[in-house]
């Protein structure tokens, strides 16, 4: 049996129990109901760009998760193509609060705070499915822009992770060759072990055969 640290397979986090992932997902979710409340159906190529965005930010982040189990060099790249998904929405987000004279929160304002202890405290789509209803435009872009800051910044504390393990272990060709080193480095010394037992073996047939002779007896 190979033990852990000569496994070829990487074991990953599951990608739904990765915060970044549930943001990812309360982004796109939140996205969709906010494109068919606050954007005109048809022509208005924004309403695509906005749900592709939130779309492509938690679908990479499911596929390189799962590609992460071979190659950490992917997991990296589709990681990052999620960041840039994610940063893409989020300009969209801005662009529509600044086009239509509506504030972008900071700290100077009321409800800064509250909504930024929200979204920290709150992962999964349906902690803000109650709201996709009551929100106003400038509410609802808001709390998008600051989930997908929050999004951002644990999928680069994720990726960072990932660079430092790849430098530490190598990728999969490293971990085939030390899994294959590991292999055999326990058959010898399990074929050690069993050479030594035969040696012991013989000697102690040796020793009751010359008490067997002592005795007259052949052995």
């Amino acid at each position: 049996m190979i033990d852990d640290d000569h496994k070829i397979l990487k074991r990953q986090q599951p990608w739904r129990e990765a915060y970044y992932y549930q943001k990812a997902d309360t982004l796109f979710q939140m996205t969709y109901a906010f494109c068919q409340r606050f954007l005109p159906p048809y022509g208005d190529r924004t309403v695509d760009q906005m749900i592709q965005a939130a779309r492509s930010g938690k679908q990479n982040i499911i596929e390189g998760t799962e590609d992460g189990e071979t190659s950490t060099e992917m997991h990296i790249k589709l990681l990052n193509v999620a960041r840039g998904s994610l940063q893409e929405l989020r300009g969209d987000y801005h662009d529509y609060l600044r086009t239509r004279n509506k504030s972008i929160w900071d700290a100077s304002h009321p409800r800064y705070a509250s909504m930024l202890s929200f979204c920290r405290a709150h992962n999964l789509p349906e902690d803000y499915q109650k709201y996709f209803l009551k929100w106003s435009d400038e509410e609802f872009c808001n709390a998008a822009i600051t989930l997908c800051y929050m999004a951002d910044a644990l999928l680069h504390r994720r990726i960072i992770a990932l660079e430092e393990d790849f430098v530490k272990n190598g990728g999969i060709k490293e971990r085939m060759y030390a899994a294959r080193t590991g292999y055999r480095k326990t058959q010898e010394e399990e074929l050690a072990r069993l050479r030594n037992q035969v040696s012991e073996l013989t000697k102690e047939i040796e020793r009751l055969r010359e008490i067997l002779r002592q005795h007259g007896i052949e052995g």
